[in-house]
């Protein structure tokens, strides 16, 4: 006789002695019967043979697994052997023969799902919840990975397997893949003007398509929430699909789709992979193109990336293959709701009081700055925040690869670059674009993000009755912004000397903000600097503010008042406390908007030498 032990995922432990060869499934003629909705009718078949006891699985959706690995025939068996068969972990006590089959004690048929259990009720999140803990844990995503392993004791309400558990994610999808595809069929988008269509027009007839699909699927299990697995595949198809609840949580700062089943998402400053998933690769392109076509732009094998935004504002920077190797990858980097002011930056540690003051002083009196910093710092959030210091009735011009500032000027111009269309044509790049603005009579030039010869063109208009105008670059360090400005002049194509270079370097730029983004996923201004001229060959500056780590941290002065503002006799039209400050740096562990934290102090200013 087979001798079995059954570890249920309520915690429940049968034994069963059975006849081969043994029937695995919910059906009623299995010897073996399993009533839940991961399980086939007839899901797999023990028998022996030639050699042993050996495991054949019938091909079920959800799959056999034998000792953590999945299976279609598996032998011999042996005993102490673990077979993972839906909400049910059978450990092999005894592989004896037996001359016939058997049924099953009616225990061994007691399942999860059995009529007179507790009906399985909805988890929020997904679209299918079991009687136990585990199908929630499933649905969690990364938590698989802490599961129970094969053989461990199942006492309460315990979590199945990490690899039993994932394929109920697999089932799910599977049914948003097949659901996807009959309502796109059932639309038929492809011949019709959905141009003409509002979202909303067409966002309600996909709704009253699916509630009718959803009404007449007889494949979707009965434990499924169909009301969550509606609105999944009407978003995936004429929405962003599950990013679209990702969007809408103001906690999540940067969404990063690296295939369509692996999210990962940035909250507060950590990376973290998100349990949401598409249904398939076709479903992760049809969001892209619904993002870059009404902007204009394409994407496709001949032209695979993208940059765009989404309404709200959000950069969106798509790659699909052949460039992407795994599958396309989208990057959201999302766009705060609420327009942050200095304040802000200050309550959430970025900066101390002397730095805002003096920072505000620098826009107020029409002094070229420049924001540097690496991927992620902050630069373009501080880019906008000081945008928004530069005084009513200056006519402002901006410009940007991809529109993301947000200013509150009424006398504002926004342009945007514009890639190629299909023959190649009618390309407008960022240069092209700052030498047009100055023909528009602007009071300030705000450029999102300086990255090749448009450097030079905005540094002439610094220099020649623009000054206040504002720009960002990625650098590491002051004196490394000051390298890749030198680098993108030379690349503007222009005939120069490196010495006639750095000298209208020199002559246009004011100061420079370093902004950089912690290992604990803070952000805040590390530097400021003053350019001071040209000396020997090479520009000088010197370091008004610095970020020191400590412990303790703190915002520092060094003790120099800036040349630019001080008057022909030598005397500061700025506090010079201000730069003989040092402020204690706190954290503030809800970024922009957390409560203040940080208290300062006078104290003598920390040494300070020209870089």
């Amino acid at each position: 006789m087979l001798e079995l032990e059954l570890r249920f995922e309520d915690g429940r432990v049968d034994h069963l002695q059975a006849g081969l060869p043994l029937e695995i499934g919910r059906g009623a003629e299995c010897g073996l019967r399993l009533k839940a909705w991961r399980v086939a009718r007839r899901h797999a078949r023990l028998e022996q043979r030639e050699g042993g006891l050996f495991l054949e699985d019938f091909g079920a959706l959800s799959g056999t697994l034998v000792n953590g690995q999945r299976v279609t025939r598996h032998g011999p068996l042996h005993a102490g052997d673990e077979i993972v068969i839906g909400p049910c972990l059978i450990h092999l006590r005894d592989t004896g023969q037996a001359g016939t089959s058997g049924p099953a004690p009616a225990s061994a048929a007691a399942s999860v799902g059995l009529p007179g259990g507790p009906v399985p009720a909805p988890v929020s999140g997904g679209c299918y919840a079991g009687p136990s803990g585990a199908d929630a844990a499933a649905l969690a995503g990364p938590a698989l990975s802490q599961a129970a392993a094969p053989g461990a004791a199942l006492s309460g309400p315990a979590m199945p397997p990490a690899d039993a558990a994932a394929p109920i994610l697999k089932v799910m999808l599977g049914h948003r893949r097949r659901l996807h595809g009959v309502l796109l069929e059932k639309l038929d988008l492809r011949r019709r003007d959905i141009a003409g269509m509002s979202d909303e027009a067409l966002r309600g007839e996909a709704m009253a398509a699916m509630r009718d699909i959803i009404a007449h699927d007889t494949e979707v299990p009965a434990g499924a929430d169909r009301a969550a697995l509606l609105l999944e595949v009407v978003n995936e198809a004429v929405g962003l699909g599950p990013l679209e609840p990702l969007l809408a949580d103001h906690a999540i700062t940067e969404i990063m789709v690296n295939r369509h089943d692996e999210i990962f998402i940035e909250s507060g400053g950590r990376l973290s992979r998100h349990a949401a998933a598409f249904s398939s690769e076709q479903a992760v392109l049809g969001v892209i193109e619904r993002i870059v076509s009404p902007l204009g732009r394409r994407i496709d094998e001949s032209s695979p990336m993208v940059d765009a935004r989404l309404r709200d504002g959000s950069r969106v920077n798509a790659v699909i293959p052949p460039v992407a190797l795994r599958g396309a990858s989208l990057t959201i980097r999302k766009f705060p709701q609420s327009r942050p002011a200095m304040d802000d930056l200050l309550r959430a540690g970025a900066l101390d009081e002397a730095m805002r003051d003096f920072l505000a002083a620098c826009v107020r009196h029409r002094k070229n700055l420049i924001v540097s910093g690496g991927t992620g710092s902050g630069k373009t959030t501080l880019l906008n925040i000081l945008s928004n210091c530069i005084p009513d009735g200056e006519r402002i011009v901006t410009i940007e690869d991809a529109a993301e500032l947000r200013l509150n000027h009424r006398h504002l111009v926004s342009l945007e670059a514009r890639p190629a269309n299909l023959e190649g044509r009618g390309r407008i790049d960022i240069r092209d674009l700052v030498r047009n603005a100055l023909r528009m009579r602007p009071d300030r030039i705000v450029i999102g993000e300086c990255r090749g010869g448009e450097a030079f063109d905005m540094l002439a208009a610094m220099n020649t009755g623009h000054e206040g105008s504002l720009t960002t670059l990625h650098a590491n360090s002051p004196r490394d912004a000051l390298a890749r400005l030198e680098t993108m002049i030379l690349m503007a194509g222009m005939d120069l000397p490196l010495a006639a270079v750095r000298e209208h370097i020199a002559a246009s730029i004011d100061f420079i903000a370093q902004q950089a983004r912690l290992s604990d996923g803070r952000r805040l201004i590390t530097s400021i600097v003053e350019v001071t001229g040209m000396e020997s060959g090479r520009i000088q500056i010197q370091e008004l503010f610095r970020y020191l780590p400590g412990p303790p941290a703190v915002f520092a002065g060094c003790g120099v008042v800036p040349e630019a503002f001080t008057d022909e006799s030598g005397s500061a039209r700025l506090p010079a406390a201000w730069f003989d400050r040092r402020t204690a740096a706190h954290a503030a562990p809800q970024g922009l908007g957390a409560a203040p934290h940080a208290a300062s102090h006078a104290a003598p200013a920390a040494g300070h030498a020209p870089a």
